[in-house]
């Protein structure tokens, strides 16, 4: 597998660099993994393949970048550099067992989560799309299986990497950790789509929000979201065991073993990618997609409320360094926003 990060300098500008534990080293020709990814679709090669062949600047101290101690700066692992517009970040739920149970207790008990034992016999809307994963979202090689539930983050511009803080607005009503497995992806010239690579996210959702109503699952998912710090290419999306945290004031206040992969899952990887990507609309040429796999456990399952200053890791097994990001709650009093006729 190979391990990417892209970096940026105040007065350096940008740049590519692989992971080569302990130290990163800047790729001489891309400055972002979109230019990368290109070169590679226009030579028929993989990213792999095209890294090797070329030359490689000083290497860098990975830890001093990591810890925000160098005039280095990690950005997210893909963008689009010139047009964040040119990047939609989506998803798909319902896709683990566990967030279909997480889902169902929330319309069941409004307002809170509760144990699941708690939860009534009779089948919720949230259940009867899982189940309908279960029946039918691992289709047999080349054949087209069941559509999963689909939702909309936002475009480029709501990407956070590792460090930075995930707002909660003050219009929310909450912000809480979703820790996944993301896809990254480009859009060749003829309309053919690549799949650039793998990386850990933290899909970050209003689960207060969306637990008063299923139907304001829409707006509780119009978030910041975080991904990286790395970019796998290669990566296996078999059986991923991973861990979230959440640290308060230095201390772990609450945590969990999470899993993610196919083997975690109802749905095959190249059934929540045909479903994306069947629209004629996301597949322009040019534009980048991330895109969430869903979740298997998060904290407000657990009666969690997460405070400002909270930090959450996401940490995934050979994805790389943890994804570390703070929460930062807007407290203000929110202003009205109206339209001005023309």
């Amino acid at each position: 597998m190979l391990r990417l990060v892209q970096l940026i300098h105040e007065a350096d500008g940008r740049l590519v660099a692989m992971v080569e534990e302990p130290s990163l080293r800047p790729l001489a020709k891309w400055r972002s993994i979109y230019e990368l990814a290109q070169e590679a679709i226009r030579g028929g090669s993989k990213i792999a393949d095209v890294v090797a062949a070329h030359t490689f600047l000083s290497p860098l101290e990975y830890d001093a970048v990591y810890d925000g101690r160098s005039p280095w700066r990690l950005l997210p692992p893909i963008d689009h550099p010139q047009e964040p517009g040119r990047c939609l970040v989506t998803g798909t739920g319902l896709t683990h067992k566990a967030s279909a149970e997480n889902r169902n207790t929330m319309h069941v008990n409004t307002g809170q989560p509760a144990a699941a034992s708690a939860v009534s016999e009779k089948l919720t809307d949230s259940m009867k799309m899982y189940r309908i994963g279960l029946e039918g979202g691992r289709p047999a090689e080349g054949r087209v299986g069941a559509a999963p539930e689909w939702f909309y983050k936002g475009c480029g511009a709501i990407l956070k990497t590792h460090g930075e803080p995930l707002a909660v607005p003050n219009y929310a009503e909450d912000g809480g950790d979703e820790a996944e497995i993301a896809g990254a992806y480009l859009i060749g010239p003829d309309s053919t789509l690549y799949r650039i690579g793998l990386m850990q996210g933290n899909e970050f959702s209003d689960h207060i929000t969306e637990s008063k109503n299923y139907l304001y699952l829409a707006p509780s998912k119009l978030r910041h979201c975080a991904i990286g710090p790395e970019l796998i290419v290669g990566a296996d999306f078999i059986d991923i065991p991973g861990r979230i945290t959440i640290q308060r004031g230095g201390d772990v206040v609450w945590q969990a073993n999470i899993a993610s992969g196919e083997s975690a899952m109802c749905h095959s990887l190249a059934n929540l990618e045909h479903h994306h990507f069947k629209y004629a609309a996301h597949r322009r040429p040019g534009d980048v997609h991330v895109h969430f796999f869903g979740a298997d456990h998060f904290s407000f399952r657990d009666r969690v409320r997460l405070d400002d200053g909270d930090v959450m890791e996401v940490s995934f097994q050979d994805f790389g360094r943890p994804l570390r990001n703070p929460l930062a709650i807007d407290r203000s009093p929110p202003a009205l926003v109206t339209a001005r006729a023309l």
